[in-house]
């Protein structure tokens, strides 16, 4: 690569990876503690207006970068969800919601959809439409809620990723059952759900 600064040893420095190429979205597991640094934050920050930054390294003290640190150097505009917990973080008397990607907000609604529709085969379609509709009907409302859905929502965030995934299979034609017209409705009946009987000592 022609253009791009180097150090020492020849290699490609983050931050200047980041400048050049201004990507609008960063993760890591890189177990790199504070390898997303200010000058790096900031300048994602320079070239989006909402950067979508994903420190997701587990432990948290392995963790790429402090969620209150991201939201300061970005003005409060970043996207932020981590691999490690952490408390929510005010920012300019703002409080923000850190999620954790989480499978179980993701894959049981993917399953489900799969299954409602009887796919022959789980298209890309499928698991781009489970992605969009895990996150769409939270921040559209809620800017500063968590970017992804929190535990106690799970359920029914299942039941928008599934439709969703159902209807892409269908869209695909890989769907042996064909959709009716209320999807929904057929989704949420297909659950499957615990009930758990109160145990009492012998």
């Amino acid at each position: 690569m022609t253009g791009w600064s180097r150090d020492d040893q020849g290699r490609i420095g983050l931050e200047e990876v980041v400048r050049g190429w201004r990507p609008p979205s960063s993760s890591a597991t890189s177990t790199q503690a504070g390898a997303f640094t200010e000058a790096v934050v900031r300048a994602m920050a320079a070239g989006c207006e909402r950067p979508i930054i994903l420190p997701l390294s587990n432990p948290t003290r392995l963790c790429e970068a402090k969620p209150a640190d991201l939201l300061r150097w970005t003005d409060g505009q970043a996207l932020v969800a981590t691999g490690s917990p952490f408390d929510p973080v005010t920012h300019d008397k703002v409080t923000y919601v850190i999620g954790r990607p989480t499978t179980p907000s993701s894959f049981p609604g993917l399953g489900l959809g799969a299954i409602v529709a009887r796919a022959s085969r789980m298209t890309d379609h499928m698991i781009f439409a489970a992605a969009e509709a895990g996150g769409r009907p939270r921040r559209r409302h809620h800017p500063r809620r968590s970017l992804l859905p929190q535990i106690n929502d799970v359920r029914e965030t299942s039941v928008a990723v599934a439709t969703a995934v159902a209807q892409a299979a269908a869209d695909d034609g890989v769907a042996r059952a064909p959709p009716r017209s209320d999807l929904e409705a057929q989704v949420r009946p297909a659950r499957c759900g615990a009930r758990l009987r109160p145990v009492r000592p012998a």
